[in-house]
Order: C-alpha cells, then structure tokens, then sequence
C-alpha cells in the first residue's frame, strides 16, 4: 500500500472539557496519512484516479471549525470515519495535536489508525 500524507494542517477549533476552553478557539496540528494504491495514478497521471489531497484539506478543515467536541480522542474518530467513508480510502493514520495543552509540555494529542478489514 502506498501513503499519501497532509502533514502539519493546523486548524482553529473549539475542543476542550474546561469551560474556559469552550469559550476560545485553540490551534489544532493535524497529521494525516492514508493509504491508496498509487499504480493506476501514476499510470494515467490525472487527478480523477487519486485523492485530491486539496479536496481532504479543505473538508477537514471545514468539519474541525464547525466541530465542538470535548476531546481529541473524539474528534479524532470522526476524522478517521470521514476519511474511509466520503474518500473511500482503506486505512488512515492521524495525528491531532493540541499543543500547550499541559503546561510546560510541547506537544500533546493522539494517533490513531483504522481501516477497512
């Protein structure tokens, strides 16, 4: 399986289980790598047979502004369902990051991966 990846989109959303945080916007870093079969692509060189990572970047990002979830771990599922099921790939591994989350700690978040059995 080959890899396509979006890496450090960073997206401003409301997440968080304080109050304080449901009442600002907080830079998420996202990752996101998912699988297709790059052979067919890179035969006929048109878009058509790929993913438009352009076409993943903005329907991510438009679903995390609209989003209002408490945790990353949630978000994250969603994303995950987003991907195998509006772009049809077989499996994907993303990286939400919510940096500054934890004092005096960089980076803080959650990996997951799921795919089609």
């Amino acid at each position: 399986m080959d890899i396509v990846y979006i890496h450090d989109l960073r997206i401003e959303a409301t997440i968080g289980v304080f109050e304080w945080e449901r009442r600002i916007r907080q830079t998420l870093v996202i990752d996101l790598d998912f699988g297709i079969d790059n052979r067919r692509p890179a035969a006929t060189d048109d878009l058509r047979d790929t993913i438009d990572y352009g076409a993943v970047a903005t329907r991510i990002t438009a679903y995390v502004e609209e989003s209002r979830f408490n945790l990353v771990e949630t978000l994250a599922e969603r994303i995950a369902d987003l991907l195998l099921n509006e772009f049809k790939v077989p499996w994907v591994r993303l990286k939400i990051n919510k940096q500054g989350a934890v004092r005096g700690v960089r980076d803080v978040g959650v990996v997951i991966e799921r795919g089609h059995c």
